[in-house]
């Protein structure tokens, strides 16, 4: 990611502030890093439904931002933006989740499909195909996909919640409590290797076009729409796609989480 400010024009600013209590520091330094929040806000709102609001994904994360510039610690080490995106998305989740815009009955059948997967994955070794999973369900297969594009309003790729650094709201990023790297412990490390490893071996489980979809929109940045031209199919296949491989990506780590923290 390009710069925001330039180094020294950001040091000097992030002293008067830190070391001066300068206000006026400190309100230069969130009107230059704003982008970053339309920059994480913008990411979030493309599997999101119409109805949770582009202002207010950009309010809870400016109040994300505004965090990080108050709790960064120039002197660790950490690149501010690496410390503030994980700060600003945190707070963005964060919002969505206090705000349970997701009805009781549907959050039961993600819970319910969920432990479905994960029980005939097991039983499998593999992942279950959508006919397995409809089946399982006693559902038919076209009851099952509108399921999914129901849950496609819902879900959102989220590893927080399984990596052991992962600490209370506002919190739950694990980039948001990386150490200067002349700190790190082997066994810290170790963790992020695993929860790297676990990741990958996740995402290789995942079907062709699941992975394919996983990564052009989380590692190379195309939106629904763009995915769907590649694939030559409808952006509610692209989210029906999506969901399956969240879910499957939630139960597979859910169940190796222990093997992190043992």
């Amino acid at each position: 990611m390009v710069a925001l400010l330039e180094k020294e024009r950001e040091l000097k600013l992030w002293e008067s502030y830190h070391s001066k209590g300068d206000y006026q520091a400190r309100e230069k330094l969130i009107e230059a890093y704003a982008p970053l929040v339309k920059y994480v806000s913008g990411r979030l709102a493309l599997f999101l439904p119409p109805t949770v609001e582009a202002d207010d994904l950009f309010g809870y994360g400016a109040l994300g931002l505004i965090q990080a510039i108050d709790r960064f610690d120039p002197s660790r080490g950490v690149k501010f933006t690496t410390f503030a995106l994980a700060r600003i998305r945190g707070a963005i989740l964060d919002g969505i989740r206090q705000g349970d815009w997701l009805p009781r009955s549907l959050r039961q059948k993600e819970r319910q499909l969920r432990e479905v997967q994960q029980d005939l994955a097991n039983k499998l070794g593999r992942f279950p195909t959508e006919e397995e999973t409809a089946a399982e369900l006693d559902m038919t297969l076209e009851d099952f996909r509108q399921l999914l594009h129901e849950l496609s309003q819902t879900t959102f790729l989220s590893l927080d919640d399984f990596f052991p650094e992962s600490a209370g709201p506002g919190e739950t990023n694990p980039a948001s409590h990386i150490p200067a790297p002349q700190t790190w412990e082997p066994s810290h490390l170790l963790s992020q290797k695993e929860m790297k490893d676990l990741v990958a071996q996740a995402i290789d489980k995942l079907g062709e076009k699941e992975r394919l979809v996983v990564s052009l929109y989380y590692y190379d940045g195309f939106t629904r729409k763009e995915i769907a031209e590649i694939l030559g199919v409808s952006e509610s296949r692209v989210s029906q796609l999506h969901t399956k491989a969240i879910l499957r990506l939630r139960g597979y780590l859910g169940s190796k989480k222990g093997d992190l923290q043992g």
